[in-house]
Parts: structure tokens; C-alpha cells; sequence
């Protein structure tokens, strides 16, 4: 029996209106979150992760960007725990490391419903385009928190932000792909249930 793994996700608040739609298994990458750079971060997450990945955000930039990240990783969030059920039979932890040029970036994550994040990264420069590149870490703690991920994430290092932030996205991309693999027949936990 085939089950879809599909989330998806409508988020209004008066900072940010957000639609998020996520299929595991694979579909159009399609993003427009308002900012130019972050635009670029989701499309590589979407197409390294081989996640169908459909963004849309208005959010009020005219005062910064934090609003935009911090909502979209929340959005993204809910929508992969809608996705993922009650994740029987998935490989649950993925590693990855992703070099980019002379950046050189690693995660390591467990679907494990205990949403936690460890964030190790310095960006040399502050702004990647239109990107403050602080907000990097409030994406993916809001995407860990609601996603029910422990997430671990480590720039081991890098001299170009653009580079890290990329390599960062890439290397949760690879390892959410290992980690979402249906792989057992039952749920891997020793209680039983995720």
C-alpha cells in the first residue's frame, strides 16, 4: 500500500502570509518567498532533497527579512510532520557533509518527534544579497521545532557565507533524503512508536 506523504500548510499572521506545500517522494520545486537569496536556499534544499517543494510568502520585509525566514522554517515544519505520519518504516537519521568550494558543511538528524537543534556556524560576511545571514540559524530552528527533528548542524568552515549558508542548506537536504527512506516495516524505536 502506497501512502501519499504529502503536507501542506496556509500560515497568515500580520507579519507574514505563507502557503507551504511538501511531497516527499518528489515534485516541482517552486519558490518565491521575497527574498532573493532565501529563494535560492529553499530551491537547492528542494532539489537536493528530491522533496516536491512549493513556497509562497508576502511578509513584511520593508521592516527586515527575520519575520520571512523564522515563518517560512516554521511553515516548512508543520508541513514535513504532516508529510511524515507516523514515520513507520523510515531509515529515521541521516548524516551528510556537503563541500562547497572552500566551505565544507555537516549535518547529522533524527525524525525522532523530540524537536531539538544544535547550530555551530560564523559567516564572515554579514549579508548574503538581500539575506541577513543570522537568520540562517532561526530558519532551521523553526523548521526543527515544528518539524519534530533533532537537528545538528556544523560549519566546519569556510571563508565565503554564500558558500556556508549554501553547503548548510545542502548538507539537511541530503540527510532528511537518507532519513526519510522506507526502510523497515515497522517503526525503528524500541518503544514502538516515533
Amino acid at each position: 500500500m502506497i501512502i501519499d506523504r504529502i503536507g501542506k500548510v496556509e500560515r497568515t499572521t500580520r507579519e507574514t502570509d505563507i502557503s507551504v506545500s511538501l511531497d516527499i517522494d518528489g515534485g516541482k520545486v517552486e519558490i518565491d518567498s521575497g527574498i532573493g537569496f532565501l529563494n535560492h536556499m529553499l530551491t537547492a534544499f528542494g532539489v537536493h532533497s528530491g522533496f516536491g517543494l512549493k513556497v509562497t510568502c508576502k511578509g513584511d520585509l520593508d521592516v527586515d527579512g527575520h519575520h520571512t525566514a523564522e515563518d517560512i522554517g516554521i511553515a516548512l515544519g508543520q508541513a514535513f510532520a504532516s508529510a511524515i505520519g507516523d514515520k513507520k518504516g523510515i531509515a529515521r537519521y541521516g548524516s551528510f557533509y556537503i563541500p562547497m568550494d572552500e566551505a565544507l558543511a555537516f549535518c547529522s538528524l533524527d525524525i525522532s518527534g523530540r524537536p531539538f537543534i544544535v547550530f555551530d556556524a560564523d559567516f564572515p560576511q554579514w549579508r548574503c544579497g538581500d539575506f541577513d545571514c543570522c537568520l540562517t540559524e532561526e530558519f532551521f530552528r523553526a523548521f526543527a521545532m515544528n518539524s519534530g527533528i533533532t537537528l545538528h548542524i556544523k560549519s566546519l568552515y569556510g571563508n565565503n557565507s554564500h558558500h556556508i549558508i549554501e553547503a548548510i542548506f545542502k548538507a539537511v537536504a541530503h540527510a532528511l533524503k537518507a532519513a526519510v527512506k522506507i526502510e523497515y516495516k515497522d517503526t525503528l524505536s524500541t518503544k514502538g512508536v516515533l
